[in-house]
């Protein structure tokens, strides 16, 4: 693998995590002089240290702001924030920076039947990304291409490019931060779901970060797909410099008009990739296809169809796929029915978004909400749910937040808070508890926190499967 272009070049990557370590193990296969640079030095941190060691690539732990001398390039793994001194040094030395994605994006190779790269079907937006990557990876499956969700998915999209069996195309994920360091990404289509504010602590302002998610857009080749509820999105593919002859493909619940896809009397429909887009649609399923049939579900699916059409795909794969896809864990999961109370994990609603989606689906709803806010307010969300809530369990580090909204938007709406200051299992039992206490036959108890988990749990995942074992603990 290695490479002449790279050899010996003096690469730094930042960061140990997932895409950190499979951008060392690429550059270092590439011939380049590798340095993986991280600020903290913990004995997690030392363990995944080692196999690189062991490879021959440099790992400096503990020190995460210093550029080694004679540096070309700066890899950065995606949390790395705009304002990390490690970059501010690189701007300074005249060092490029890119993420993984750009490394990925330079590193394809044609595909041996075409000729020519993989194409990307890219999503981003603040919610439903991974939903909607996963949805369109069975899409493109049930049409018998050689797929792969990856990217901000949990698989490197570095290790898609490269792998030794070439995918015929990618599914995509991108979050913000890995669209914030790639800057020569051009793909065949894209999507952005919807945007709202999340973030804001990385980004700076809203204005960056809608900056960043439009720059999905820059350079398409087939279609711009954007989300009809959601004028943000749309305004983003207005904004953006794409070739000749790409399409803007709208998305929505309602009957569609010409170029867009929606819902009529319960079945998917697409009057966007069809040859009298005038007069005439495809149908590409049933909304009872969509597993589960959440509005916010329903139109990822819709999101999902539109890149896979875009592509080339027929209605039936849209449809096979669909039948096909089982979300993940922790996405308005049912967990149990206990005594006519429906218990629901939505742990992964981490913003306010999310959570306002998640709400929409049920009534009434015993809320369990709170954690790290990440910069959001919550007024707009509590006042829009204010008339389906039965109660409010709050808990974590911002709590207060989402009780000084709801004393403003929703004052009648019992609030509880558990077990405050305490973390783990001990923790959500206490709050299940409370949530069981509180909650009537008929109604549903919702864990949509609105916020982050790493005040009381390792990640949202911890937070819901410490949730259902408390609810089936019951």
């Amino acid at each position: 693998m290695n490479n002449p272009e790279w050899a010996g070049l003096p690469v730094v990557v930042a960061g140990l995590g997932l895409s950190g370590i499979s951008a060392a193990r690429v550059l270092h296969g590439l011939g380049a002089r590798v340095t993986v640079v991280d600020g903290g030095d913990g004995p997690g941190l030392a363990a995944k240290a080692a196999p690189l060691a062991e490879q021959g690539v440099t790992v400096r732990l503990g020190d995460g702001a210093s550029l080694p001398e004679g540096t070309r390039l700066v890899v950065t793994s995606p949390g790395w924030a705009p304002g990390s001194p490690l970059f501010a040094a690189a701007a300074a030395a005249d060092v490029p920076v890119w993420g993984d994605v750009e490394l990925a994006w330079r590193l394809r190779t044609p595909h041996p039947a075409t000729g020519e790269p993989a194409p990307w079907l890219a999503v981003t937006g603040t919610n439903g990304k991974t939903t909607t990557v996963q949805m369109l990876a069975s899409i493109l499956t049930a049409a018998g291409r050689r797929t792969a969700a990856v990217g901000n998915v949990g698989v490197s999209v570095l290790d898609a490019v490269l792998a030794e069996e070439p995918y015929d195309v990618l599914a995509v994920e991108l979050s913000s931060y890995q669209l914030h360091w790639a800057p020569s990404l051009r793909v065949h289509s894209a999507a952005v779901l919807n945007l709202a504010p999340d973030h804001l602590d990385w980004h700076g302002s809203m204005e960056a970060y809608a900056a960043d998610k439009g720059r999905i857009y820059q350079g398409n080749q087939v279609a711009c797909v954007y989300n009809l509820a959601d004028p943000a999105t749309e305004a983003l593919v207005r904004e953006a410099d794409v070739e000749e002859g790409c399409r803007a493909i709208g998305f929505g619940l309602d009957a569609p008009r010409v170029s867009h896809l929606g819902v009529v009397d319960g079945l998917l429909v697409d009057r966007a990739f069809v040859a009298d887009r005038a007069n005439s649609a495809a149908e590409l399923g049933a909304v009872a296809d969509v597993n589960p049939p959440a509005p916010h579900n329903i139109a990822d699916a819709l999101a999902a169809a539109a890149l896979a059409r875009a592509y080339g795909v027929d209605a039936k794969a849209v449809r096979d796929g669909l039948r096909a896809f089982s979300p993940d864990k922790h996405r308005i999961a049912h967990v149990a029915e206990v005594d006519g109370v429906t218990w629901v994990d939505d742990s992964k609603a981490t913003n306010t978004h999310a959570t306002a989606a998640s709400l929409a689906a049920y009534r009434p709803v015993v809320w369990i909400a709170g954690g790290l806010a990440k910069g959001a307010a919550f007024d707009e969300l509590v006042a829009g749910a204010a008339d389906r809530l039965r109660a409010a369990v709050l808990i974590g580090q911002d709590r207060q937040l989402i009780r000084e909204a709801l004393e403003r938007h929703a004052p009648d709406v019992p609030v509880f808070e558990p077990a405050p200051g305490e973390t783990g299992a001990g923790a959500m039992a206490a709050i299940v508890a409370a949530a069981a206490a509180v909650a009537e036959k008929g109604d549903t108890v919702l864990l949509a926190p609105a916020c982050a988990s790493m005040d009381m749990f390792t990640d949202y995942g911890e937070r819901g499967d410490l949730f259902a074992a408390a609810v089936r603990a019951l």
